[in-house]
């Protein structure tokens, strides 16, 4: 009698067991992809050395380290008149790649005085080779890839934000 009740309390636990991890299978869990929105923290005009405007966009700024860091990784477009402005602490030559980043972007590096020293057009999204500046840069600007020559933007051009 009792082998005959530890084997009926064996298929019914085996019985639950299996019932429950069916309905477990059966919750499907949806995971929903994370949506980095554009924040606007301030606006940038770019000028001729002669400060004429070339374009007034919005920017979002990354300043700390975390931000600085992480920039544009993860989002799926960016309008035209926007754009993420990096400030560093301090002028110097600056390396940024595409990690992660799904934009293809110009990454223009800008020094203490707020003029263009260089640029890196088209950079590809995914690429994770180093885009250095060439010459100190204290902020950079990312904006779409294509808008720097679309504003013939030049080294010597100047920022305000």
């Amino acid at each position: 009698m009792k082998n005959r009740n530890l084997k009926i309390i064996s298929v019914i636990t085996l019985g639950l067991l299996c019932l429950n991890m069916s309905s477990c299978k059966d919750d499907k869990k949806t995971v929903k992809p994370v949506v980095i929105k554009f924040k606007k923290e301030g606006e940038l005009t770019l000028k001729k050395a002669n400060d004429s405007v070339i374009k007034t966009i919005d920017i979002e700024i990354a300043d700390d380290d975390y931000q600085t860091q992480t920039g544009l990784m993860y989002r799926d477009s960016m309008e035209e008149h926007q754009g993420m402005l990096f400030v560093f602490p301090k002028a110097d030559y600056h390396y940024f790649y595409m990690k992660n980043t799904k934009i293809p972007l110009d990454i223009i590096y800008i020094d203490a005085n707020k003029t263009i020293v260089s640029f890196q057009k088209n950079a590809k999204p995914f690429d994770e080779n180093s885009l250095p500046s060439e010459k100190p840069a204290k902020y950079v600007l990312e904006i779409n890839a294509g808008l720097s020559d679309k504003w013939n933007l030049e080294v010597g051009d100047k920022i305000a934000y």
